[in-house]
């Protein structure tokens, strides 16, 4: 079943629900600039083993609309709040990748932890505490990186968002590399349906905003994860910090790993996070 829900301030939010309604729930969160079709590989994987699985697509991305406003992690952490209480769901994991981890943390902070609706939590290659190298985040990436990604998606989004799937993204510019052509024009695909604002918004709100507390925030079992060639969020001011300041937090660096491991390397990823599921 796909659906729409429509949250406080009137936006449409598009959102799958796949299996048993008495199931455990698993909650998927998309990176930018994507949907939840990025979760389709994890989706079948744990519908297979009898959860319920159920992913939206953030404002702005996808089949949702595509607003000017409230591309921010408040409105994005309060949209995966109203798909959660339209389908009541409860004792759910939710994970998010990349931009979609900056939404988990402040979704469990700010809702499920306070609402009671969250059992565990997942964060892979996300964003948080802070992306943007500051005074006090000496390892973050320069504002120079983030203004490229504006002047590119502002030029010619269509060509750079291909340059960022056949690039970066998938580690597919690294020497000896198994291209996926597949991976790179569902990646572009998933892309070219959202809208150009709220994308060039949303490079703020992934790469601006301070989740400190976000994180210090969570206290139920966390699993955090990433590969150490990561050339999109640099592990060393994302998943070793996020490890640090959440209370429970079991952390694993994959070796010569990129950005999109969970579609990269599903075979790996998948059976590890279903094992840290059931733990």
């Amino acid at each position: 079943m796909e659906s729409y829900v429509t949250t406080k301030d009137g936006t449409q939010i598009f959102y799958k629900d796949w299996g048993p309604k008495n199931a455990q729930p698993i909650v998927f969160h998309h990176g930018w600039p994507l949907s939840a079709d990025d979760w389709d590989t994890q989706m079948l994987f744990f519908l297979a083993q009898g959860f319920r699985v159920v992913a939206h697509d953030r404002r702005g991305h996808g089949r949702s609309a595509q607003v000017g406003e409230g591309n921010d992690m408040d409105h994005y952490a309060s949209d995966a709040s109203t798909v959660v209480e339209y389908l009541d769901l409860k004792n759910a994991v939710h994970i998010g990748h990349s931009t979609g981890g900056g939404e988990v943390a402040r979704y469990v902070a700010k809702y499920g932890q306070p609402q009671g609706r969250v059992a565990k939590a997942v964060l892979i290659s996300s964003v948080p505490p802070l992306m943007l190298k500051t005074a006090n985040n000496p390892g973050g990436t320069p504002i120079e990186v983030f203004n490229g990604y504006r002047s590119g998606l502002a030029a010619n989004r269509a060509q750079f968002y291909l340059d960022v799937a056949s690039g970066p993204f998938y580690g597919f510019n690294r020497p000896g590399a198994k291209v996926s052509q597949g991976i790179i024009e569902n990646w572009w695909r998933q892309g070219m349906e959202g809208g150009a604002l709220p994308h060039y918004l949303g490079i703020k709100a992934f790469s601006e905003t301070d989740q400190t507390d976000d994180l210090k925030a969570i206290a139920v079992p966390t699993f955090v994860i990433q590969g150490d060639d990561d050339q999109i969020v640099p592990y060393k001011d994302a998943s070793l910090l996020q490890a640090k300041l959440i209370k429970d937090s079991t952390l694993k660096i994959y070796p010569g790993y990129p950005h999109g491991m969970h579609t990269l390397h599903a075979d790996v990823i998948d059976p590890d996070l279903l094992a840290f599921i059931r733990s």
